[in-house]
């Protein structure tokens, strides 16, 4: 029985995610991870996103969303002193099972290239690395 809880990721837990969040590398943020960015994206995302708690101190982060037919990951993120427990990959079913039950088949995650630490967990636990499309983003 894991010594941690997983909740709902609501707004009040923010300024908790967000020190997470900048304090590990790998992790990119941008203007949309404002208070108001990640309000719109919980709202708009209702059950989706999750975090883990420690004795009541937030550990992990995970964000989902969807557009209707994908489903897309963001910030998985857990506390370093806390990483290699399986907290991640908690965190990480728990979204998966919440999308998949609203319908969503397919999901896609973002990695930083340089993230190498990521990028060996997400293929630990089944991802395939895409090598045939480009991203590509247009600041509005």
């Amino acid at each position: 029985m894991p010594d941690y809880a997983i909740r709902e990721f609501t707004i009040e837990y923010y300024d908790e995610a967000f020190s997470l969040w900048k304090d590990l590398e790998g992790i990119s943020l941008s203007g949309a991870d404002s208070f108001e960015g990640i309000q719109s994206y919980l709202l708009r995302n209702p059950g989706l996103s999750f975090i883990a708690l420690k004795d009541e101190r937030l550990i992990g982060t995970i964000l989902c969303g969807h557009d209707g037919r994908r489903g897309y990951i963001h910030h998985l993120a857990v506390s370093k002193e806390f990483q290699k427990m399986g907290i991640g990959r908690a965190l990480a079913k728990k979204s998966l099972g919440a999308i998949k039950a609203i319908g969503i088949q397919k999901c896609h995650l973002f990695v930083v290239s340089e993230n190498f630490h990521a990028q060996k967990f997400w293929e630990q636990t089944g991802w395939l690395k895409r090598e045939d499309i480009i991203i590509m983003s247009y600041n509005l």
